[in-house]
């Protein structure tokens, strides 16, 4: 039998229509039901709510109530950025899908590096993206004599600077995303080039984690990033470990799923499940 039963006249009443119970027994919610619930965890009014969105109260009410069935864009907007969610969640009651794109170049020489960081950055060129590039000094010759005049449209950062800590990349790269997002820009482009020489143990565990948090700290956001690893001078080890992180490898000019990519939590943990197991399990 198919879900819902029949109203007036024989009339088949949805399940999933407002009020109505799903076959779980959970009453389906709209999008007034995720805005009150919101709301609710916010412990805000609606008069609060009206306040920090821009809205009129009795547009929250309209809403909350189910009186406006069709609610616009830019409401839409305005209440996901008051109340701390997503557009995707207030429409569907998701999360939002991922659209971060986390890459990983390996190369062995100069020519490796343009091979990938060139056209890499022309592309965003193109497309008006919002492009930076985190490098060597010496790179960023080479970089901008491949781009041409072009090459004014890149942001040049010195690794080293960049690079202090992975709690101070992570947070220049936050600000980074949304001062070019704020100021229009489509979509994000950055190179990042870090140098591992000199660093302990410690400081290299560190970065590894920080390559996998990258993943969930920037899920939802509309950025590119690829990681340059220069073998030169990186240890395998460092490399194996980064092959773990990132979701895509560049072959030649193009990416391509890595099959290799281990998710946070896998990456986090597995390792230390499997050493401290018992012996025998």
């Amino acid at each position: 039998m198919e879900a819902g039963g029949l109203g007036k006249k024989g009339q088949r009443v949805p399940a999933a229509e407002k009020g109505a119970a799903s076959e779980t027994g959970v009453k389906a919610s709209s999008i007034g039901d995720r805005v009150k619930a919101a709301r609710g965890r916010l412990a805000w009014s609606k008069e609060a709510l009206a306040y920090h969105s821009g809205l009129s109260w009795s547009a929250i009410e309209q809403i909350e109530s189910g009186r406006r069935r069709n609610t616009r864009p830019d409401t839409l907007s305005a209440l996901s950025k008051a109340l701390g969610v997503t557009i995707d969640y207030l429409v569907n009651g998701e999360a939002a899908l991922p659209m971060f794109i986390h890459q990983l170049h390996t190369y062995e020489d100069d020519d490796g590096f343009i091979d990938a960081a060139s056209p890499f950055l022309s592309d965003g060129i193109e497309r008006s993206e919002a492009l930076l590039a985190i490098t060597t000094k010496e790179k960023f010759g080479m970089l901008k004599d491949q781009l041409g005049r072009s090459s004014s449209q890149v942001e040049f950062v010195a690794a080293d600077a960049w690079y202090g800590s992975p709690v101070s990349a992570m947070n220049a790269y936050r600000k980074f995303l949304d001062n070019k997002l704020s100021m229009g820009a489509p979509w994000a482009r950055i190179i990042g080039d870090p140098g591992w020489p000199g660093r302990s143990k410690t400081e290299i565990r560190a970065w590894n984690q920080y390559e996998s948090l990258v993943n969930l700290a920037f899920g939802p956001s509309p950025v590119t990033i690829l990681c340059m690893y220069d073998e030169r001078s990186v240890h395998p080890e460092i490399v194996e470990n980064a092959r773990l992180t990132h979701p895509q490898i560049i072959e030649g000019s193009k990416a391509a799923d890595n099959k290799e990519y281990q998710d946070p939590g896998e990456f986090f943990f597995g390792a230390e499940v499997k050493k401290n197991l018992p012996s025998g399990s």
